[in-house]
C-alpha cells in the first residue's frame, strides 16, 4: 500500500468522524433509489457517533482506521466472538463493517483493511472470519471472492420489517506461523 494512508486503531476521538463516513458509505452503497424514511431511520441509528463510542470502548470489537492527511477515509470493524450458524466451525469473529470513501478505492486500500482486521481477529483467537454482504453489492461480492473468502450461503438482514437478501461469506484464518510470507491475500 502506498504510504498516503496510515491505518490505526480507532479512538474515542474518531467517533464522530466514523459515523459521519460510515453514514456516507453507507448510503452510496444501499440508498441506490434514494432515501426513505426507514433507510434514514437505520443510518442515523446503527452510525450514530455514541454507537462508534461505545463500540471503540468495547472489548468484543475492533476498529481499524484509514486515514490520510488526518481525514478518515475508510475503516474496518470486526466484533469478535460473533457467530453465525453457516459460517464454518472454529472460533468466529465477524467483519461488521469495511468502508472505504468512494474516491479512495481501487487503490488497495480495502485489501490492506482487510489484512489488518484478518490478522486482528486471528491474534484474538479466531480462527474464522465471516460477513454478510448485500447480494446486489457486486462489487464487495467480488473483492471477497478474489480475496479467498467463500460463499456459504443466503442470510437476511432485516430492519423495520423490512428483509434483505445477503451471503455469509468466510474465511478460514491461517495462523502466523503456518501461513507463508505473502500468502495472505495472494499477489494482488
Amino acid at each position: 500500500m502506498p504510504n498516503e494512508f496510515t491505518l490505526r486503531r480507532a479512538e474515542p476521538s474518531d467517533a464522530l468522524c466514523l459515523s459521519v463516513l460510515a453514514m456516507q458509505v453507507f448510503l452510496d452503497t444501499y440508498a441506490i433509489y434514494g432515501i426513505r424514511p426507514a433507510i434514514a431511520r437505520e443510518v442515523m441509528a446503527s452510525y450514530a457517533e455514541s454507537v462508534f463510542l461505545r463500540d471503540i470502548g468495547s472489548a468484543g470489537s475492533a476498529i481499524i482506521v484509514a486515514e490520510r492527511e488526518h481525514h478518515l477515509v475508510g475503516f474496518a470493524q470486526v466484533t469478535l466472538g460473533a457467530t453465525h450458524e453457516l459460517a464454518p466451525a472454529g472460533e468466529q469473529a465477524e467483519l461488521l463493517r469495511l468502508y472505504v470513501q468512494e474516491p479512495f478505492t481501487r487503490r488497495r486500500l480495502g485489501t490492506e483493511l482487510l489484512a489488518q482486521a484478518e490478522r486482528l481477529a486471528r491474534d484474538a483467537g479466531a480462527t474464522v472470519l465471516w460477513l454478510t454482504p448485500w447480494v446486489y453489492n457486486h462489487r464487495a461480492l467480488h473483492f471477497y471472492t478474489r480475496c479467498g473468502y467463500t460463499d456459504h450461503g443466503l442470510t437476511w438482514f432485516t430492519f423495520e420489517g423490512e428483509s434483505h437478501e445477503n451471503r455469509v461469506f468466510a474465511r478460514q484464518l491461517m495462523s502466523a506461523v503456518t501461513a507463508p510470507e505473502g500468502s495472505e491475500h495472494g499477489d494482488r
